[in-house]
């Protein structure tokens, strides 16, 4: 038996990286998955058919989580499909990075769109039903830069931190119903854009984490599956942070 057995997990951003990472995971513990992308279709259509090939309830649905109107129509789609959401991951994010010098409106927006707009979208649909339900948990992705900040990445930090404050608002809002929200803030993880970075980089990084290591997007998925299964059901309102104790 899985951790998620009879649960029903929704996921932006699920096509690659830590999402993709959440996805496999929610999988092997029992759930059923549903899961965006924007871009990358031949991508999450490759994971739906390997994972529906092994027995896994998924489906893959092309939605942009920083529109409102497709967030909602998302929900609903999610609901036709399966019938109920236990489990929402707020996982869809980018970086545009420049010094706040050089930054221009657009990307500021874009940001700040794509990665707390959407976390608001997601959370104000999904709640109606998980009020219905009486129980739910929403894990929103925020990261250690919206902690501790970032030269570069203004826009990225007041995302992220954006998504912390809110989250413990909605988690204070919306407890007495059973439904919880919490934050996982992911370090350094191991991704594509990682791997493309050259050496001297690397190891700048390496030299400010205290286990000398970069992190999984697996290590990152288990701290959703432990956020979104019963283990946690007196766990809400929190920051959990995925790091190597990069943020000690």
């Amino acid at each position: 038996m899985g951790l998620l057995d009879g649960k029903v997990a929704l996921i932006t951003g699920g096509s690659r990286g830590i999402g993709e990472a959440i996805v496999r995971e929610f999988a092997r513990q029992g759930a059923k998955i549903a899961f965006t992308y924007v871009s990358s279709r031949e991508r999450a259509d490759a994971i739906q058919k390997e994972l529906e090939a092994e027995g896994v309830g998924i489906e893959a649905f092309r939605s942009d989580a920083s529109s409102y109107v497709q967030a909602e129509t998302l929900i609903t789609a999610v609901l036709d499909k399966f019938g109920r959401i236990d489990i929402l991951v707020n996982n869809a994010g980018i970086t545009d990075d420049t010094l706040m010098l050089r930054m221009d409106e657009g990307q500021w927006d874009h940001v700040v769109e794509t990665n707390l707009k959407s976390v608001f979208n997601l959370t104000k649909h999904a709640m109606k039903p998980m009020l219905r339900q009486r129980q739910g948990s929403i894990i929103n992705m925020s990261s250690v830069v919206g902690i501790f900040g970032n030269a570069g990445q203004a826009n990225y930090a007041a995302s992220k931190a954006g998504i912390i404050g809110f989250s413990k608002s909605v988690a204070k809002e919306i407890g007495s119903r059973s439904i919880r929200c919490n934050v996982i803030a992911p370090g350094f993880i191991e991704t594509d854009m990682t791997h493309d970075l050259d050496e001297a980089t690397q190891k700048t990084f390496l030299a400010n984490i205290p286990m000398k290591r970069l992190g999984t997007g697996e290590e990152v998925a288990k701290t959703a599956v432990y956020l979104g299964s019963d283990l946690s059901q007196y766990v809400t309102g929190q920051v959990i942070s995925v790091c190597g104790g990069l943020n000690t």
